[in-house]
């Protein structure tokens, strides 16, 4: 990166998350939406968005510290939101997304189902972030869950694996995390490219069919790299680079989820194709 790069980039992170943090929410929308947020069990989808979202955090999260923005961001748009917990480990609190992610695919199966029972709905769509956008196309290829799904929207997800490297990158942001990498975490060894749970993911193809899978990477990805190796093949895929909807954007992997409201605005576009609006670098005031 040339040095003039370097001063750039923390200063238009600073200006996108400012922007982020002063845009407004949409108070048309939030008057119709749920007035407890996300996780509110007796919230029925609307017309205009008649599927519930589940959202899936990434390795090392949980259910409400990697949906802190984009769940109300979703809920002030009118959708029903739900987020669980998956991948935990005995004896570990807070950083979830460790265990083995067949079994966390199946975590995933049980809470669709109650999501689908509790709204009425037929299907539902999925957002991930890192893991969570990846984790989730075992539950759809393995364990039925294509039928229970229209739409998997991934966030920076590991769909091809990465590197143990990669992952000891997230751990400034999770302190005391870094004692888990000496203990057995299956969750990250599955993660690794060429692992075994790799291999049998990925085998055959990417996807399948009656899914409409989205990617949204960022060049600036420090966990997954390349950062195309984020990106799926097949039918009902579409990959985007987040620089090309905003070259301004310089997300790297986690704050595309935690923060990015570019980003965000992308994923409500597969969420409803039907009434997507362009994305650009004032997306962050949508």
């Amino acid at each position: 990166m040339l040095p003039w790069r370097r001063l750039l980039r923390p200063l238009a992170v600073l200006t996108l998350t400012a922007a982020a943090l002063v845009a407004p929410t949409g108070a048309a929308q939030a008057a119709a939406a749920p007035s407890s947020g996300w996780n509110n069990w007796s919230c029925k989808p609307s017309a205009a968005h008649p599927r519930p979202v589940v959202l899936v955090h990434g390795t090392f999260g949980n259910s409400w510290d990697n949906w802190l923005g984009f769940a109300p961001y979703l809920v002030n748009r009118g959708y029903c939101v739900y987020s669980l917990d998956y991948g935990q480990l005995p004896g570990v609190p807070l950083f979830n997304g460790l265990g083995p992610i067949d079994k966390s695919a199946g975590q995933l199966d049980v809470f669709v189902d109650k999501v689908l029972a509790a709204t009425g709905a037929s299907k539902t769509d999925i957002v991930g972030h890192s893991q969570g956008g990846m984790m989730p196309r075992y539950y759809l290829k393995f364990l039925g869950g294509a039928s229970k799904v229209n739409a998997l929207v991934g966030l920076a997800p590991d769909n091809h694996g990465t590197t143990l490297l990669g992952f000891t990158k997230l751990l400034p942001y999770f302190p005391g995390a870094e004692d888990l990498i000496s203990t057995a975490t299956p969750g990250l060894a599955d993660q690794i490219a060429g692992s075994a749970f790799q291999q049998k993911l990925n085998e055959g193809g990417d996807t399948v069919s009656g899914v409409k899978y989205t990617v949204i990477a960022t060049k600036y990805d420090e966990v997954v790299t390349p950062y195309r190796s984020a990106f799926l093949e097949g039918p009902n895929v579409r990959n985007v680079v987040l620089q090309d909807l905003c070259l301004l954007d310089l997300s790297e992997h986690v704050t595309i989820g935690l923060t990015d409201r570019i980003a965000w605005h992308e994923a409500v576009n597969a969420l409803d194709p039907a009434h997507a609006e362009r994305t650009t670098c004032a997306s962050v005031f949508d």
